[in-house]
């Protein structure tokens, strides 16, 4: 029995490699269903997100290295490449090494983001491609399934997914620490940087329904304004609206400040000393720092964001270090099981063996009594059906014990010669 996964991602690739070998979500289950049906059956999963491709598949028959080559063949002739493009860039793990990854992929320890939730959503629907094409064998199905779990356990007794690790997250969490209730606020956009985007979008999100876009370009302010039905302002009249920004996020292109301490005490004066949360994420910066020294104005720039995601950071390194011990348990969890898989072929023919030579002996025994009737017949069948129970029990409990604690392979092999039975 085999187990094994190939791919690349993003610590070991560059995203030129990626979408390379990537699956459009739509062809995945033709992709399955040929895979397998060139591995002659087996199970096969493949996975593919913006940040990794991989192959999952598990044969009863071909070896480690036979599948390699397998998978290799086919993500050549599918993406009509050759070997050589990508061969030397894949990731391979055999065995409980693949499972041991997989735990860490679907528990988001392997993730660019430490903690993202999306990947196990991600993991759960290659997966369910995977058995509506009737290529999630026993072993794969046992396998998904004890990631979900570990998935699950990691998340629930761990803090891995703990504080936001993205500046336009962070700045949203920081607004609402400021502000009760985000929808009655006006959010103020000066400029049109793709972090100010971000930032809007989530702010959004999280109730804001008032938005007003400041930039010296018009058409760029009505574009950006306009999904959210906002209103676009023109960057000289900035000063005049100012007052009205309960959040303000500024990220223009200016060689220096363009906003000053003096502006803000004119505005919190219309404002009746409400406060003003505000977002400098310009390099170089657009807000003066001493307008963060004015009563009820909550300044952040770019450094202040990205001191608060490294310690968000840090606190998912630190929990991810437990979480590993988790996926640790798991694997060895996975590891009992897969043993007892490989010994069913063995115990089973000892059973039927053992059935066997009661059948022929049972038969021979009535056949000598041919005035038993019906009923007698059945208790003397009961009879020798309890006793090669009771002989087995023993045996099968012994066997399955040695083989969670010694070589499976040798163990077996053993039990055969002992038995009688030929090898597999």
């Amino acid at each position: 029995m085999s187990l094994l996964v190939t791919g690349l991602n993003h610590h070991t690739s560059s995203i030129t490699v990626r979408e390379k070998l990537a699956f459009r979500a739509d062809t995945i289950p033709s992709a399955v269903f040929e895979l397998r049906k060139r591995l002659e059956n087996g199970g096969v999963v493949i996975l593919s997100t913006c940040n990794r491709v991989e192959v999952y598949v598990h044969h009863g028959v071909l070896d480690t290295d036979t599948l390699f080559e397998r998978v290799c063949e086919f993500l050549a002739d599918w993406h009509k490449l050759a070997p050589d493009d990508f061969k030397s860039s894949l990731y391979t793990y055999t065995n409980l090494e693949a499972v041991g990854h997989l735990f860490r992929v679907a528990g988001s320890l392997d993730s660019m983001v430490l903690g993202e939730a999306q990947i196990l959503g991600q993991v759960h629907e290659a997966y369910l491609t995977s058995q509506a094409e009737q290529a999630a064998d026993k072993v794969i199905h046992q396998l998904f399934q004890k990631a979900f779990g570990i998935a699950k356990s990691v998340r629930s007794e761990t803090e891995i997914g703990a504080g936001n690790v993205s500046v336009s997250s962070v700045a949203v969490d920081l607004a609402a620490s400021i502000f009760e209730d985000l929808s009655n606020k006006t959010v103020m956009i000066i400029g049109s940087g793709q972090m100010s985007e971000l930032t809007l979008k989530s702010l959004v999100s999280r109730g804001v329904r008032h938005v007003v876009v400041v930039n010296r370009n018009t058409e760029r302010a009505q574009a950006m304004a306009e999904p959210y039905g906002g209103e676009a302002l023109p960057f000289d009249r900035l000063e005049e609206y100012l007052h009205r920004g309960d959040i303000i996020i500024s990220s223009t292109a200016a060689p220096r400040f363009i906003l000053h301490p003096e502006q803000f005490q004119r505005a919190l004066k219309q404002r009746g000393q409400e406060p003003m949360f505000v977002i400098d994420i310009a390099v170089p910066r657009d807000v003066e720092p001493g307008v963060g020294e004015l009563d009820n104005v909550y300044l952040y720039n770019m450094d202040d964001l990205e001191q608060v995601v490294g310690e968000n950071l840090e606190t998912r390194r630190q929990e991810a270090a437990r979480g590993m011990g988790i996926v640790q348990r798991g694997v060895e969890q996975f590891e009992q099981w897969m043993r007892g898989v490989v010994a069913e072929p063995t115990i089973t023919s000892i059973a039927e063996e053992f059935h066997r030579i009661r059948q022929e002996e049972l038969a021979k025994t009535l056949a000598a009594l041919p005035d038993l009737t019906e009923k007698q017949r059945q208790e003397v069948a009961y009879l020798t059906e309890r006793v090669v129970k009771r002989m087995l029990q023993s045996p099968m409990t012994q066997i399955k014990h040695e083989i969670g604690h010694h070589d499976p392979h040798t163990v077996l092999h053993l039990v055969r010669r002992l038995f009688g039975l030929k090898e597999s």
